[in-house]
């Protein structure tokens, strides 16, 4: 089984441990936190960040990366130096990451519109929807390694990444499975739409993490520049709670019809603290997890606090 321990989320830092809670080993997706707080998260989530065996960039923006270099840093003086797998076009469109990339394995992530070799999304009847990720690396060895089949392996997980819309050089969500029981978390922060491989990616998941960034009528009446409204609400920016919420619903009809798993948890991720509330965003999920009838648990990822779903 997997555990999604949400370390931090919102403008001002990303960071979220997947845990394979039969090993104790996980990943870490994205680290735009300080080593202080990126420690005292993983101890209050009772998750040892020696057992990190991969990271994994969602793009290059310094919300999500700021913190990555000093985090593998102290990582490396414990002994543990995970792989960084980060799409090249964000590692040259950022310094932070280009430091990473100097010192640390830093392997290319790229996702293409094509049949995942999972057998369990091959068995969700996902499509040509789904991703192929396709990883250069030098040093991969057998606690981290890329398959020729449309994922990445690590700390007893299959990682598959899919394409996001955001205004950066490349920008990735992904979908996590259990090797050994096939349970699965879905991971999408973010994307200004639903794309076609991140829809298919999310349906048939246990826990699933989906942006749900803004009010639209907090965004229009709020303090930021026309410029910076126009940018979040666009294709590019990042999902609404109206956005999000039209996504879990249809994600739950379809995965019914299906015969597909219905999500236990969802977790409302990237929440504005100028252009949206909390509780706004979480009974907005709500509202559509009861029309759809699933009654799953609502959580969100907190900017300054640890949210674990399990």
């Amino acid at each position: 089984m997997l555990a999604l321990h949400v370390l931090a989320s919102g403008s001002s830092g990303n960071a979220a441990v997947i845990e394979n809670t039969a090993t104790g080993a996980g990943v870490l997706i994205d680290c735009g936190i300080c080593k202080r707080d990126f420690l005292a998260r993983c101890d209050e989530a009772g998750f040892d960040p020696g057992r990190i065996q991969a990271m994994f960039v969602t793009h290059e923006h310094g919300d999500h990366v700021k913190g990555l270099g000093v985090v593998l840093r102290g990582l490396a003086k414990i002994g543990n130096v995970p792989p960084v797998f980060a799409a090249g076009a964000c590692t040259a469109n950022s310094s932070a990451l280009a430091k990473v990339a100097e010192a640390f394995d830093v392997r290319e992530l790229t996702a293409a519109c094509a049949q995942a070799g999972s057998q369990g999304i091959a068995n969700a009847g996902f499509g040509d929807a789904m991703p192929r990720a396709a990883v250069a690396g030098a040093g991969q060895d057998s606690a981290t390694r890329a398959a020729g089949d449309g994922f990445i392996e690590a700390a007893g997980m299959r990682i598959i990444p899919f394409a996001t819309s955001h205004d950066a050089a490349a920008s990735f969500g992904f979908r996590i499975e259990d090797a050994a029981d096939g349970d699965a978390i879905g991971y999408l922060t973010d994307s200004g739409i639903i794309t076609a491989q991140a829809h298919a990616a999310l349906r048939d998941v246990r826990i699933l993490a989906l942006e749900s960034n803004h009010d639209p009528k907090m965004l229009a009446a709020g303090p930021y520049p026309y410029v910076i409204k126009q940018r979040i609400a666009s294709n590019s920016g990042h999902l609404s709670n109206d956005q999000a919420a039209a996504e879990l619903g249809t994600l739950v009809a379809e995965s019914r019809t299906a015969g597909l798993r219905l999500p236990q948890t969802v977790v409302a991720m990237h929440v504005s603290q100028n252009n949206n509330d909390y509780s706004l965003a979480r009974r907005t999920l709500e509202a559509a997890l009861g029309e759809a009838g699933c009654y799953a648990e609502t959580l969100c990822g907190y900017q300054a606090r640890l949210t674990t779903a399990r």
